[in-house]
C-alpha cells in the first residue's frame, strides 16, 4: 500500500517510514522542507512532498493516492499548542477524506477523565475525536509512556535515575502507569495498515508491566547497574515546579518536561486489549519494561540511536535558511569571521569538525559554554544538554546541543542554526578548505540578524568574548586536527 507518513522528521515517524519500507509498503512523507530528510538513511526510499498541515492548501499532493495516512504530528512545547493542534488535524482530516484515503492511523495518549485531564492530554484527545469523526475509518493508538533511545520519556527516566541518588519527588510518583517499548508501539502502527474498514475507534496499548514511575526509577537503577534510589514524595511539588526540577537535571526542556509530567499525574493503565484481535501478539509476548529498557541502554553505548525526541523542531526553531546577502534579510547582519592554516589534510580537519558538541563539547572556553546553556535552560531554551545522537557523524535536521543542523557538505562545511533564546537569529559555518602542499584552511563564520534593538543591544554586549570564544575555538580545531584529535576532549572541556 501507499502509505503518507506525517511527522517523519520526529521521533515516532522517523522509525516508522523505513519499517513500513520493510515490510513492503510504498512510503510518502509530508515535510515543512524536504532537506530536513535528507540525510536519513532510508530518505533515497521514499517520496517527499513538501506541505503544511497548517496550510491546507498545501496538502492534496501529499494525500493523493494514499491509502494509509499517519497522523504523527504535535505542537508539544509551543504556546497555543491546543489550537495548533486542532487546526492541523482539521487540515489532516479534510484533506485525507477529499483525496479518499482508506484509512487514518494517530497516535496519540492515554484518556483519563475529563475533570482531571491536563491541557497535553485534553488536546490529544481532541484531535483523536477530530480524526475519528473525519468521515475516514480511523484507529486511534493510546500509549501512555514509550520506552525506547531516543524517547522524551527514556531520557527524563534515564537523567534523573542516573544523576540523582536521593531525590524529593511529587506525590504523584506512585500513580500506575503501563509503559510501551517503541518496538511494540512500531509493530502496532505497521499492523494498523491491514485493519478491516469497518474498524474506526480507539484502542489502548500498553505493555506487560503495570509500574508506578517510583517503581521504574528503581528498575532502571538496577538494569543500569545503579545502587537503589531513595524516594521521597511530597506533596507540595506542583507540575511547574517539577517541570522546572527535570529541566535542570535532564536534557528535557520545560516546555516538553511540563506536559508530559502533567499526564504522569493521571493513572495510565490499559482498559483493554482489542487491539490483539488486529495486531496480534508477538509469539514471545510484549517486550517488558526491563527488556525494553536493555534495549534502549544498549543502543545507546552503541551509539545506534535511530531518532531522538530533539529530532523534531522545537518552538525557539526558525525555519528560514541562511542568508547570504544582507541586503535579503532587510537588515543588518553581524558577521565574526575566523580562520586557520591547519598543517593536515582536509579530511583530518573534518573528522574534527564533525565532533563538535556533545561529549566533545565547542573547543573552546568550556565555561563560557556552559554559562550560556545554563542560562538558556533558565529562559525556556534547549541549553546544551540535548548533546548529539551519535558521537561522529551529523545528519541536516538533528539537534546538536542548543542548535540545529542545517547544512552538511560531507568533507566541506558544516552550517549549525541556533536554537537557544536569542534576540535575533544566529548561524555558525565550519569549513574545511583545501590549501596548498597537501595542507588545509579552517573558515568559520557566526552570522547574527539582530531582532529590534535589543538584538544590537546583545550583540555589542557578547562582542568582546568572540576573541576568547570564538578565536580559542578556531585555534582549538586547528590544532585538534593537526594533532588527530588525540587531546579534544581535553582542549574543549568535553562534558
Amino acid at each position: 500500500m501507499r502509505c503518507l507518513v506525517t511527522g517523519a522528521t520526529g521521533y515516532i515517524g522517523g522509525r516508522l517510514a523505513p519499517r513500513l519500507l520493510a515490510d513492503g509498503h510504498q512510503v510518502r512523507c509530508l515535510a515543512r522542507h524536504a532537506g530536513r530528510l535528507r540525510d536519513a538513511p532510508w530518505a533515497a526510499a521514499v517520496e517527499i512532498v513538501e506541505g503544511d498541515l497548517r496550510r491546507p492548501e498545501t496538502l492534496p499532493p501529499a494525500f493523493a493516492d494514499v491509502d494509509t495516512a499517519y497522523y504523527l504530528v504535535h505542537s508539544l512545547g509551543q504556546a497555543g499548542f491546543e489550537s495548533a493542534d486542532r487546526e492541523a488535524a482539521e487540515a489532516f482530516a479534510a484533506a485525507a477524506r477529499a483525496a479518499g484515503v482508506r484509512r487514518i492511523v494517530y497516535l496519540g495518549g492515554p484518556e483519563p477523565a475529563r475533570d482531571e485531564a491536563s491541557a497535553h492530554l485534553r488536546s490529544r484527545a481532541e484531535v483523536g475525536r477530530i480524526l475519528l469523526a473525519s468521515g475516514v475509518p480511523t484507529a486511534v493508538l493510546r500509549a501512555a509512556v514509550i520506552i525506547g533511545s531516543g524517547s522524551a520519556s527514556f531520557e527524563m527516566l534515564r537523567y534523573l535515575s542516573e544523576r540523582l541518588p536521593a531525590m524529593v519527588t511529587p506525590r504523584w510518583v506512585h500513580n500506575r502507569i503501563q509503559p510501551i517499548s517503541v518496538e511494540d508501539v512500531l509493530r502496532y502502527l505497521v499492523g494498523c495498515v491491514d485493519l478491516p474498514p469497518e474498524v474506526n475507534r480507539a484502542f489502548d496499548i500498553g505493555g506487560p508491566d503495570v509500574l508506578t514511575f517510583g517503581d521504574m526509577i528503581q528498575r532502571y537503577a538496577r538494569v543500569a547497574g545503579l545502587r537503589e534510589r531513595v524516594i521521597v514524595p511530597v506533596r507540595p511539588l506542583s507540575p511547574t515546579l517539577s517541570s522546572y526540577w527535570v529541566g535542570l537535571v535532564t536534557p528535557v526542556p520545560n516546555a516538553i518536561a511540563r506536559p508530559l509530567i502533567e499526564s504522569l499525574i493521571h493513572e495510565a493503565v490499559v482498559q483493554e486489549h482489542d487491539i490483539a484481535g488486529y495486531v496480534p501478539d508477538p509469539p514471545e509476548g510484549l517486550t517488558g519494561f526491563d527488556q525494553a529498557l536493555e534495549l534502549a541502554l544498549a543502543r545507546v553505548r552503541d551509539a545506534q540511536v535511530e531518532t531522538r525526541w530533539s529530532t523534531a523542531s522545537g518552538p525557539y526553531a526558525p525555519a528560514e535558511p541562511l542568508p547570504s546577502d544582507p541586503e535579503w534579510s532587510g537588515g543588518t547582519a553581524y558577521t565574526d569571521l575566523r580562520e586557520q592554516v591547519v598543517d593536515a589534510p582536509p579530511e583530518a580537519l573534518w573528522r574534527i569538525i564533525e565532533g563538535v558538541g556533545g561529549e566533545h563539547g565547542w573547543y573552546s572556553f568550556p565555561l563560557a559554554w556552559s554559562v550560556r546553556g545554563w542560562f538558556d535552560r533558565l529562559i525556556g531554551g534547549a541549553g546544551l544538554r540535548r548533546g548529539r545522537r551519535d558521537p561522529h557523524r551529523l545528519q541536516v535536521g538533528e539537534a546538536l546541543d542548543f542548535w540545529r543542523v542545517e547544512e552538511i557538505e560531507p568533507g566541506r562545511l558544516l552550517r549549525l542554526r541556533a536554537e537557544m533564546r536569542l534576540p535575533g537569529r544566529a548561524w555558525l559555518e565550519m569549513r574545511a578548505l583545501p590549501a596548498e602542499n597537501g595542507r588545509s584552511r579552517y573558515q568559520q563564520r557566526a552570522v547574527f540578524l539582530p531582532r529590534g534593538l535589543a538584538g544590537h543591544a546583545y550583540w555589542g554586549a557578547v562582542t568582546p568574548f568572540h576573541a576568547v570564544v570564538f578565536g580559542g575555538m578556531a585555534r582549538n580545531i586547528a590544532r585538534g586536527a593537526e594533532r588527530g584529535g588525540s587531546d579534544l576532549s581535553s582542549r574543549s572541556g568535553g562534558r
